[in-house]
């Protein structure tokens, strides 16, 4: 039987740093289109959905041909927020594709789905990539993974980790805003309180390594830069123009 698989971008309107960031534009097209454009490529998908709180994000979303679930505007995640789509829609893997990840394209999207899911239903993957700028290992917007030699996440921070004392040959590895999720794991999600480790360093797969459910990190070997700031939404455009990404 083939698996259900849904795609989900969330978008939300208010950001601390960036505000109404899905429509900021890049190459003239508000971000979250090209975030959809993107998702639509990947053939396994079922269906993709923009999950949002904001009418606005809704009309902007719909105007170029996306499907869009309203969620509540109480959500503090993403992946609550794909949690409640879950209650809506019926899957046998979400996946979510973060709004501000304008330049991970379809092929690395497909990293983040397992050939089966386990027999206990529980099942949660995350994309990573390789540093190549070492000013982004130091720059606290972006997050640090390190894994066991299974995959399976150790830890997650923005300060630079491994520290590197007994050995200089490390590349390190990036967060990538594309993830998996089973239903259990998005019900467990849901039913366990945040642990201290996850307020820290406000990083949702906390949820899951502080109560010791393995969550897969994959290294995609993509190009990716978040948009979290103005200055990163010129760094994307600058590239997506260089590389004929903007058609």
């Amino acid at each position: 039987k083939k698996m259900k698989i849904i795609g989900m971008i969330p978008a939300r309107k208010g950001s601390t740093r960036f505000n109404n960031k899905p429509l900021a534009l890049i190459c003239d097209k508000p971000m979250i289109y090209w975030v959809w454009k993107h998702s639509k490529e990947v053939e396994c998908f079922d269906e993709v959905y923009v999950a949002t709180d904001s009418k606005e994000i809704k009309d902007v979303a719909e105007s170029f041909g996306a499907k869009v679930i309203i969620t509540s505007s109480d959500c503090e995640t993403a992946t609550e927020r794909l949690y409640e789509v879950s209650k809506i829609i019926e899957a046998d893997l979400y996946v979510m594709i973060n709004g501000d990840e304008p330049l991970v394209m379809a092929k690395d999207i497909v990293k983040c789905i397992p050939e089966a899911i386990p027999e206990d239903g529980f099942y949660v993957s995350n994309l990573m990539t390789d540093f190549s700028n070492p000013v982004e290992v130091v720059d606290p917007t972006n997050l640090k993974i390190v894994t066991n030699k299974d995959g399976i996440c150790l830890f997650i921070s923005r300060a630079p980790i491994p520290f590197p004392k007994g050995e200089m040959n490390y590349i390190y590895h990036k967060f990538v805003g594309v993830g998996a999720f089973t239903q259990e794991a998005l019900d467990y999600y849901h039913n366990t309180p945040r642990g201290p480790i996850e307020k820290i360093e406000e990083n949702d797969s906390f949820r899951f390594i502080e109560n010791r459910k393995d969550c897969y990190y994959i290294n995609a070997h993509c190009k990716t830069l978040s948009v979290d700031t103005q200055k990163d939404r010129i760094q994307v455009e600058r590239y997506m123009k260089e590389n004929n990404l903007d058609k």
